[in-house]
């Protein structure tokens, strides 16, 4: 399996791509991002992009890849709907948009948040964000779309996020996430799991196109 991974340099990308990595039926991984990962790996290759906007003169690097996992996501705190909207929906469709044209038969798999707004009507910002991303994911013609909606993530094996509100939270919770995790699994889920159940979902599917985090955790053993 060849798999394009976005969000590697993230919490939840670096989750995924250690799975990957250490997955004997993953064959290639390809990091598309605005700056290169950094890691030597055989299994590893980078494409860096200034703009994820656009894919023009790009297009045959994307050629021939059986899942993406879309991992790339911000913070909504302090930013504009604007702002928060061009990050979130409009790379996320742009990649899209063009990998189906190159891929058809590819599984997409894009992570999402436990209170997505599916309505695309309630008051809060980046829930409505998210609805209509996801919304319009599912109407692309891919092979399959999950919408992968974890609540709470355990970071795992050293991983770090880079959101510095997440980094003190992390720190101060560490002592009592292993217990949460076991306790409430229909709210808290791991780095490893998430890795682990893209990688599965990508070459069996799954019963549902929306996973929460209890869903995730069952696939992700």
């Amino acid at each position: 399996m060849k798999v394009i991974l976005y969000g590697t340099t993230g919490m939840v990308g670096q989750g995924v791509l250690r799975e990957c990595l250490r997955d004997e039926g993953v064959e290639q991984v390809l990091s598309v991002g605005r700056s290169a990962m950094g890691l030597l790996h055989p299994k590893l290759r980078d494409l860096v992009l200034p703009d994820l906007s656009t894919y023009i003169g790009h297009e045959e690097e994307l050629i021939g890849y059986d899942a993406c996992f879309f991992c790339l996501g911000i913070s909504a705190a302090g930013m504009t709907e604007a702002d928060y909207t061009k990050v979130t929906y409009d790379f996320t469709l742009a990649a899209a948009e063009t990998l189906v044209k190159l891929n058809p038969g590819m599984t997409f798999i894009y992570v999402s948040g436990a209170g997505t707004d599916r309505t695309e009507k309630g008051r809060i910002m980046w829930a409505r964000v998210k609805g209509r991303t996801e919304n319009e994911l599912q109407r692309l013609p891919f092979k399959a779309v999950y919408l992968f909606r974890p609540a709470g993530i355990r970071p795992l094996h050293k991983i770090r996020s880079k959101t510095r509100a997440y980094r003190i939270f992390y720190s101060l919770a560490w002592p009592f996430l292993p217990l949460l995790t076991s306790a409430f699994p229909a709210f808290m889920t791991t780095t490893e799991r998430i890795g682990r159940a893209m990688l599965k979902v990508a070459r069996v599917g799954a019963p549902a196109a929306v996973l929460e985090s209890r869903d995730i955790n069952n696939l992700g053993i």
